[in-house]
Parts: C-alpha cells; structure tokens; sequence
C-alpha cells in the first residue's frame, strides 16, 4: 500500500493506493499518530483502496476518535466495494463520507 499525505496548514489530505489490511494497516496507523497533531481537517481518500480488511476498519476508527476532539474527518473517493463493507460493518453511521 502507498500512502500519500498533502499538508496544507491545518487541512491533511491523506490519499491509499493498493490493500488496507492486517499487514499495511500499522503502517498507516504510525502515518497518522504521527501527523495529527494540529490538524483541524483531515480528509482521507481512497479512490485507489482495493481493499479494506477489519484491521483497516479500525485505524479508521482511530482516526475518527481523534479528530472528533480537534475537527473534522471526511472520507472520499469510496468504490462501490469499500462501501459494501462499510455498510455492512456500520461505518456508514461512524464516518462521513463523501
């Protein structure tokens, strides 16, 4: 998985390209304890994620955790795929997405 971060002062554009699963997912979680800090908006864009494992979800979730206390999330780009799972999953419900 590539992961492709563009800051612009407190705004994060953090774009996936490849697998989020159990072997990428704490690569991506390091990426963004890492880079939070300061962010008041944080987009996440998965328009080149073919694939969302449990352990993916749950980064995710992280994510969502710590931006409800310092702004706001918002995921974009989902394939038909990736939406299946979040909502079967409930993510539906947890995530904004766009």
């Amino acid at each position: 998985m590539t992961i492709n971060k563009i800051a612009n002062g407190s705004d994060l554009t953090i774009a996936l390209d490849g697998r989020l699963d159990t072997t990428t997912a704490p690569q991506l979680d390091d990426e963004l304890k890492t880079s939070l800090s300061g962010v008041k908006k944080l987009e996440i864009d998965l328009g080149k994620l073919e694939y969302i494992s449990s352990a993916g979800l749950r980064v995710l979730l992280s994510a969502q955790k710590v931006m409800n206390k310092q702004g706001e999330m918002v995921v974009r780009n989902v394939s038909e795929e990736i939406k299946e799972i979040f909502e079967v999953t409930g993510f539906v419900d947890i995530l904004t997405i766009e």
